[in-house]
């Protein structure tokens, strides 16, 4: 059960909670997930949705960090290529294997180095589930026609894809199931420190106070902000942030490979299948000063990421070409490198107990692909604070994820037999973002009208509303492009009509 906040009004309040993280990024979710299935009480706050920053704006990617190797950081791919086959196990249904296409660069790096280093990509990480690297002849399908004609050769290797928001949203959901208090929408307007954190928060008009005997800010490239704004102290000196752009665009080619190229100003670009009928083309590196919750691509990044892909494929874009564009904020810290894309990538987490009063862990950086490693982390410096309790999560399941590895395909069959007015694709769908707990939104529907209003694109009222009531979802947006991507497929007049839809449910006392 829930531990309660306490009320402004108490004149002592008690210590409510041993960890109160601020922040609903990954890092966030995965700290408060792991340290609810430890037995402790935890609270957990974001000023908006979850993965409403950063956290939704990756390249949607679970992988080592091939060109990681380049720069010498091998234990951060060591612990994510481990971490790579770990999710698979953990979230099939959410995560999924790619190979990905390096095509050889007439000029650039060397065929011995790109093999050398992707035979270290191979053995570094202990992988057992997913197929090794090879060589590979790009002179025949399904890779002519799709390539300039001056790839004649290249290399194939494996990671692994996955929706990351919802990601962010399982963890939660799991997280509390487990006891965690996960509050949305809710401002940490101020927190006193003294032997415990004294926390006070402001949701809808309302404010309340918590206290914890922890404080962790995971609010990634908000961390600066919290620390003067909130916390009234010093920003940190060592905090770098790096924006990252992503466009998407209708699909260039009709297989289920990803590429990476590489860029004649050294960067790499990956160019990926995505959501079935389109492209995702990412990522651009450039530092960031200003208000992270303003970060968008500009022009010049949206033209740059066209003509990487206008230079190695035989398709050609134009900015009119983007359905969609996004941009992160990383929150990293600061190694001194002279570009942004050879920033440090590894994580962070400084612990600040000023002479013995409540600690405060920050966390800086991380990667999707590491969070769980760096939840167990978290709490492994927090031990000699909190009682050092067994780690978990490594074996562990996410929400609707608890069936076989290669369980996928029989799944949406099941489905379809169970359900059978379900179309391949809306069951696929289904299936790849709830898992097992497809049940909970179909229920005992015999036909599609027993699934309330058709909003487009296979979206029912009935799973608006379970995203509402075990998803926090309040806003089409949480709907359209966090809890899904539907809204590459809707119309603006679908959009709004979701939107009223969800504003009714609210108003009516649904929520």
């Amino acid at each position: 059960m829930n531990a309660p906040v306490a009320r402004e009004s108490h004149k002592e309040p008690m210590s409510d909670f041993d960890l109160a993280i601020v922040g609903g990024g990954i890092n966030g979710v995965g700290i408060a997930r792991d340290a609810a299935g430890r037995g402790l009480r935890v609270l957990l706050v974001e000023q908006n949705d979850l993965a409403s920053g950063t956290s939704s704006a990756s390249t949607k990617m679970i992988h080592g960090g091939l060109r990681y190797l380049e720069h010498g950081w091998f234990r951060l791919v060591r612990e994510a290529l481990s971490e790579r086959e770990v999710m698979l196990r953990m979230t099939p249904h959410l995560v999924s294997p790619m190979r990905f296409v390096l095509p050889l660069e007439p000029g650039r790096r060397p065929a011995w180095q790109l093999r050398l280093g992707l035979l270290v990509y191979d053995y570094l990480g202990g992988r057992r589930i997913l197929p090794p690297s090879r060589s590979i002849d790009l002179s025949a399908d399904p890779h002519v026609g799709t390539l300039k004609g001056r790839y004649r050769r290249g290399f194939e290797y494996s990671d692994c894809v996955t929706d990351d928001a919802r990601l962010v949203v399982l963890n939660a959901v799991d997280a509390a199931a487990r006891g965690a208090l996960i509050r949305t929408r809710t401002r940490c307007l101020s927190a006193e420190r003294g032997s415990a954190w004294k926390i006070v928060l402001e949701a809808r008009g309302r404010r309340d106070v918590a206290t914890a005997r922890v404080l962790v800010n995971a609010t990634g490239p908000w961390l600066g902000q919290f620390v003067q704004g909130v916390l009234r102290m010093r920003p940190p000196s060592d905090l770098r942030l790096d924006k990252g752009s992503h466009i998407v665009v209708r699909r260039l080619f009709g297989h289920d490979r990803g590429y990476i190229f590489q860029t004649a100003d050294g960067r790499v670009v990956f160019v990926l299948p995505y959501e079935r009928n389109f492209t995702l083309v990412g990522t651009t590196d450039s530092s960031f000063s200003g208000d992270p919750a303003l970060a968008k691509p500009t022009a010049e990044e949206i033209s740059y990421l066209c003509a990487v892909v206008n230079d190695h494929l035989r398709a050609v874009i134009s900015p009119a070409d983007v359905v969609w564009a996004f941009a992160g904020v990383r929150s990293l810290y600061d190694d001194g490198a002279s570009r942004p894309q050879d920033a440090m990538r590894d994580y962070v987490l400084r612990l600040d107990e000023d002479g013995g009063k409540a600690p405060l862990l920050s966390i800086y950086g991380g990667k999707i692909t590491t969070y769980r490693r760096l939840a167990e982390a978290a709490l492994d410096r927090l031990a000699h604070v909190l009682g050092a309790r067994p780690a978990w999560t490594r074996k562990s399941r996410l929400p609707g994820g608890d069936f076989e590895l290669d369980g996928v395909p029989r799944l949406i069959a099941q489905a379809r037999r169970t359900w059978p007015f379900l179309s391949e694709a809306h069951a696929r769908r289904l299936v790849h973002a709830y898992g097992t707990r497809i049940s909970r939104i179909l229920g005992p529907a015999k036909r599609a009208t027993d699934l309330g209003p058709s909003f487009g694109a296979d979206l029912t009222g009935a799973e608006v509303r379970y995203l509402m009531e075990h998803e926090w979802a309040r806003t089409a947006d949480d709907v359209l492009w966090r809890r899904s991507k539907l809204g590459l497929r809707m119309s603006r007049a679908e959009c709004e009509r979701l939107a009223r839809f969800m504003t009714d449910a609210i108003g009516s006392g649904a929520q």
